[in-house]
């Protein structure tokens, strides 16, 4: 029997640590649409609540596999404990203290903030999912949300190429300051991930690695 050599991709590996359920399913949704650059690999880890977001992100920094790791994560409401706690870890690890303004991909106070622009410019005001059940509902049919699976596996199927791009057109005008409530940088994201050349990579790990 012939040795088979190993599938080795040339493609630009980069990794993405999802706060949660919502983030990983719905940026796996999106790599499913082929709505990105195909020069890209993108391998997705669900950290299962924000406490676990930086060792997580070390642990796949220091792995050496990825060209560039990135967070995607909410706020939540102010004064921000825990989402600045995140950032203070990610700068303490890098010894760089605005690290985290590079790598981190925020929705205030929610990822829903970023979801619901593929619909509507109506901002979500409040990181609690009884507030903006009414609001998922009227969009996509989805009752009473509580974040449960099978919500979510419903949400995602209402996504699509057509209201990406509105999704995108929506987000690049929300402000990128992650204090102002209704703010996102996720057009970075759509940015990076969209683009055919990798320079922002080069570029981010120079800012980050001092």
């Amino acid at each position: 029997m012939s040795n088979r050599l190993p599938n080795i991709s040339d493609k630009h590996k980069i990794c993405i640590i999802c706060e949660g359920n919502e983030e990983y399913k719905y940026l796996e949704r999106l790599n499913q649409l082929h709505v990105w650059n195909d020069i890209y690999e993108i391998s997705l880890v669900n950290a299962e609540g924000n406490g676990n977001i930086p060792a997580r992100y070390q642990d796949r920094y220091q792995n050496g596999s990825y060209e560039a790791v990135l967070i995607f994560c909410d706020t939540e409401k102010k004064p921000y404990e825990q989402y600045e706690d995140i950032k203070k870890k990610v700068n303490e690890f890098h010894g760089v203290d605005n690290a985290a303004e590079e790598v981190i991909i925020f929705g205030n106070p929610c990822t829903m903030q970023i979801i619901s622009k593929h619909w509507t410019d109506e901002m979500i005001k409040s990181p609690a999912k009884q507030v903006n059940a009414p609001i998922i509902e009227r969009y996509t049919g989805v009752k009473g949300y509580k974040g449960r699976a099978d919500q979510i596996d419903t949400i995602m199927k209402s996504l699509n190429k057509e209201n990406y791009i509105d999704m995108a057109r929506r987000i690049n005008e929300l402000p990128a300051n992650d204090k102002i409530d209704g703010a996102s940088n996720f057009f970075m994201l759509v940015k990076h991930l969209e683009s055919n050349t990798c320079e922002w990579i080069n570029l981010l790990n120079d800012k980050i690695q001092g």
